[in-house]
C-alpha cells in the first residue's frame, strides 16, 4: 500500500467507539463490544496490545484488517466448527450470536516460537503439562501440534494451565475441554492448509469458545489473525532453520520483538516506549500484506473522516435488513 495513504491516516485511527442504540458497550484491548440481548455488535479499532498491555498509539487500518481476515477465516472454517457470526455489516464491525464465553484460551502450537521458545531456552521440557523432547531450536516444527491452554484474564497476564487444573478450577468440565481440544487440532489444521497454499506456515495459534443462549458451543473472538496466530515463509523456513536464522514472520511478533529490544516485556515496572509514526506505518504494512497474503485479495481502504457515522449508518442498514 502507497506510504502517503498510511501517512494521512495515522492522525484519524479509530481509537475507541461510542456507538448509540446497540446496547452496553464493553471495551476489551482491541474491541469495543456492544450488547443487545443476545447480539453482539463487535468492532475492531485500531488499538494494537501487546504483552496484555494496549500500546499508546494505534495503527492505521489495523481494525478493518482484523475483522475482515477473521470474516475470511470464519467464513472458511464454518464447515469444520460453528461460529457466533450473523453478519459483517461494515469494514470494521462484526455482528454476532452473544455467546458465554469459555475462560480459556486454546492454544494450538505446532512449531518452537514465542513464548514456548522463551520457556524452553530457559529450560522449561514441559508447557501445559505437554511434554517437549530435547534439541528442538526455535522455530522447529513439534512432532505434532499440542494444545496448551491459557485463563483468560480480564486485566493483566493470561496463565497457563494443564487440561487438568482447567477442570479441577471447575473453568471447563472434561467432556467440553475434550471437544474443545479436539475442535482446535482440527481448526489448526484447516488453518495450516490454507497458510500452506499461500506458502505460508501457521505457526501457533489461538481460539475462544463460547455457548450460545441453546447451550451450543461456538468458535467466537477472531480466527488466524496477526493478532492471535503467527505466520512463517514457508520458502526458505529450512534453510534458515539449518543455519540458525531468525524466521522472516508475519504476525505481530515482530512488535513484541521490537518491544523488548526496547526493555518492555509488560512487567512491573517496565516503561512502555511511544511507538514511531514509521514503525507504525511499517505495522499496517505487514497487516495489510499477510491479509492479501492470506485472502487473495486486494486490501481495499475505508477512508472517511467519520468512521462512527459510517459503523452508524451501516448498523442500521443491517438492522433493516
Amino acid at each position: 500500500m502507497d506510504v502517503s495513504t498510511l501517512t494521512q491516516q495515522l492522525p484519524h485511527c479509530i481509537t475507541e467507539t461510542h456507538l448509540s442504540g446497540w446496547g452496553t458497550r464493553y471495551k476489551g484491548k482491541v474491541r469495543d463490544t456492544y450488547r443487545d440481548g443476545d447480539t453482539l455488535v463487535l468492532v475492531t479499532t485500531d488499538r494494537i496490545s501487546s504483552f496484555d498491555h494496549v500500546l499508546p498509539q494505534a495503527i492505521p487500518f489495523k481494525g478493518q484488517v482484523l475483522n475482515q481476515l477473521a470474516a475470511f477465516f470464519f467464513e472458511e472454517t464454518a464447515q469444520v466448527f460453528p461460529n457466533h457470526v450473523q453478519a459483517v455489516p461494515d469494514p470494521n464491525i462484526t455482528i454476532g450470536t452473544a455467546c458465554t464465553p469459555i475462560p480459556i484460551e486454546f492454544v494450538v502450537r505446532g512449531y518452537l516460537a514465542g513464548h514456548a521458545a522463551r520457556m524452553y531456552q530457559d529450560g522449561a521440557r514441559t508447557l501445559c503439562g505437554q511434554v517437549l523432547p530435547d534439541g528442538l531450536r526455535e522455530g522447529e516444527q513439534l512432532p505434532q501440534p499440542i494444545v496448551t491452554p491459557a485463563t483468560k484474564a480480564e486485566t493483566g497476564h493470561d496463565e497457563d494451565i494443564t487440561p487438568e487444573e482447567a477442570v479441577s478450577r471447575g473453568l471447563v468440565d472434561a467432556e467440553t475441554y475434550a471437544t474443545l481440544k479436539q475442535a482446535a487440532l482440527n481448526l489448526f489444521a484447516r488453518g495450516t492448509e490454507i497458510a500452506a497454499s499461500r506458502d505460508l506456515i501457521l505457526v501457533d495459534t489461538k481460539y475462544e469458545f463460547g455457548r450460545d443462549a441453546e447451550g451450543q458451543l461456538r468458535l467466537i473472538d477472531e480466527v488466524h489473525t496477526p493478532d492471535s496466530s503467527r505466520y512463517y515463509e514457508a520458502n526458505g523456513y529450512e534453510t534458515r532453520l539449518a543455519q540458525g536464522e531468525p524466521q522472516e514472520q508475519l504476525s505481530k511478533e515482530f512488535v513484541r520483538e521490537w518491544l523488548m529490544d526496547q526493555g518492555f516485556r509488560g512487567r512491573e515496572g517496565d516503561t512502555m516506549p511511544n511507538l514511531p509514526d514509521g514503525f507504525r506505518i511499517e505495522i499496517a504494512q505487514r497487516y495489510i500484506d499477510l491479509y492479501e497474503r492470506l485472502t487473495g485479495q486486494p486490501f481495499e481502504t475505508q477512508v472517511t473522516p467519520h468512521p462512527e457515522k459510517r459503523m452508524q449508518s451501516n448498523l442500521q442498514a443491517a438492522r433493516a435488513q
